[in-house]
């Protein structure tokens, strides 16, 4: 069983996780945020902080989610949720507050409180669902954070209570109905923690014709030889500074025989978040392999969303291990270190 960071991702590397917001939060995010870079505080000043935070919260709403994310990194989450409930006392639900009860939630699984952490996501996901009648999910920036949160908390939750057949059940019910969202990556990566190591590797979708580099080969083609599958994102910077351990790992065990597949897919924007066509942001990210991926020259790189959401490849960079039988052996959201995935490969017989 794999919990916690592995999986929640790398919140700065996962389009739908709190960290990766698209929009700008208006509001006093550098007064929220910036007392706290500055390592521990004494619990005196911790709670004039936030009772400072919880009057601001009610002046300036908007700067709720950074109030309440600056007092969860300063671990003090009995502050954090008083700066959330006095903005709800005197402001109507909305998606906004059901994120900040999201992250109420996620801090409350990490203290390892599950009661808690359950009731949080419990009230984000309902709150998030009255929201959803008469729009679209991602149609508002803070819907797909709260009810991606609260799905991911609450199958964790009873994952850790020992309930994992029910937590893949809850899963794979909520991918149903997430479907033609941003929410199929996150789900299917939690499902994926729970149960794809040991089974067979799905297949990578080439049917589009839409790659980068040398034409990808199919899985099944390469039984016999070990395959890595480093899925990463254009705007990625953990994805870049992986180039060099994989570059290490491919000069050592390409010659015994290990195959280097690199999936993307198109997100809609390019750099500083403009929006773009399909044909602008390819020739983008041929501009970004170019550059920063020049490293890994032989790396076929397949173009399609279908391969994320089979790999729940929500957070960037993921890493796959599949041995000489088409079998998954090691599967990890987020950056890993050359010696993980050294003695990983090692280890396939």
């Amino acid at each position: 069983m794999r919990l916690g960071n592995r999986a929640m991702g790398n919140p700065g590397t996962d389009p739908t996780l709190p960290g990766f917001e698209r929009h700008k939060t208006r509001g006093m995010s550098g007064l929220s945020l910036g007392f706290y870079r500055h390592g521990a505080l004494s619990p005196a000043v911790r709670a004039f902080l936030a009772l400072t935070l919880v009057l601001l919260a009610m002046a300036q709403p908007v700067s709720l989610i950074n109030s309440v994310r600056g007092l969860i990194a300063q671990h003090d989450l009995a502050g954090a949720e008083r700066v959330a409930r006095a903005w709800q006392a005197r402001n109507p639900a909305s998606p906004e507050l059901a994120a900040a009860l999201s992250w109420l939630a996620r801090a409350a699984l990490e203290a390892k409180n599950l009661d808690q952490a359950d009731a949080f996501a419990t009230e984000a996901g309902k709150m998030a669902s009255r929201f959803l009648i008469g729009q679209k999910l991602d149609d508002d920036p803070w819907l797909p954070t709260a009810a991606g949160t609260a799905i991911e908390v609450h199958a964790q939750v009873l994952t850790a209570r020992g309930e994992r057949p029910e937590a893949i059940d809850y899963l794979q019910g909520q991918l149903k109905q997430f479907a033609g969202t941003s929410l199929p990556e996150r789900i299917r990566k939690n499902i994926n923690l729970l149960g794809l190591e040991g089974k067979p590797a799905p297949p990578l979708d080439l049917g589009a014709a839409q790659w980068l580099g040398a034409k990808p080969p199919s899985l099944a083609s390469l039984r016999g030889r070990p395959i890595l599958l480093f899925f990463w994102a254009h705007w990625c910077g953990d994805c870049k500074a992986e180039v060099a351990i994989l570059a290490n790992i491919q000069r050592t065990f390409a010659p015994r025989g290990l195959v280097l597949i690199g999936p993307t897919r198109l997100y809609g924007y390019v750099a500083g978040g403009e929006g773009a066509p399909a044909d602008k942001e390819k020739r983008y990210i041929e501009e970004v392999r170019r550059r920063y991926y020049a490293a890994l020259p032989e790396m076929p790189v397949p173009l399609s969303a279908a391969n994320f959401i089979s790999y729940g490849a929500s957070t960037t960079p993921t890493l796959v291990l599949i041995d000489r039988a088409g079998v998954v052996r090691y599967y990890h959201p987020g950056a890993a270190p050359e010696a993980e995935l050294s003695a990983r490969i090692r280890a396939l017989r």
